[in-house]
């Protein structure tokens, strides 16, 4: 199963759907956001292209009960989480949050295959050694808005945990 992972959008709407839009074209099935999507407006055209969405909110809040009342208008199809999200996607066990430092605490534990974050605006993907002996990915998808940084978001291949940055030319 191929994903879109994207963080920090910001009340930015069209570079958040052109992720999705390019993601849907490579193949993604689903769309993890890990925060800072702001207004229940940003998430409108993403969600116009027909792929469910886990979405957390972040620390810039917004209006968390209009994304709740958009998450129950939308049968389904966005998954409002609240402050973090514990999903199983593609037989995997995956935890978004948004603080880049809750990533890794996360990651560290085992308990995870996969560790979505944001916060940072810097885009990564890599594995992190874990208290169990083994490793958990850490992956952070950086800004598809493009604050302070370059536009980006990640295509994740959940049957070969491989994942690949991708930017976007605004």
């Amino acid at each position: 199963m191929k994903i879109c992972i994207v963080s920090d959008s910001h009340d930015r709407a069209d570079p958040l759907a052109q992720a999705v839009r390019e993601a849907k074209a490579l193949g993604a099935e689903a769309v993890i956001h890990c925060g800072d999507l702001i207004g229940a407006q940003t998430i409108k055209p993403a969600l116009a292209q027909g792929l469910p969405v886990h979405a957390i909110h972040g620390n810039n809040l917004g209006d968390a009960q209009a994304m709740h009342f958009q998450s129950r208008m939308s049968n389904g199809q966005l998954q409002y989480h609240g402050p973090e999200a514990r999903i199983e996607l593609g037989g995997r066990r995956i935890v978004v949050v948004h603080y880049d430092h809750h990533g890794y605490a996360f990651a560290c534990t085992g308990e995870w295959e996969l560790v979505c974050c944001g916060h940072s605006h810097k885009a990564e993907a890599r594995k992190v050694a874990n208290v169990k002996g083994g490793e958990s990915w850490l992956v952070n998808p950086g800004t598809v808005a493009g604050l302070s940084a370059p536009a980006t978001w990640m295509l994740g291949d959940l049957a070969a945990m491989r994942f690949e940055v991708h930017t976007l030319n605004l």
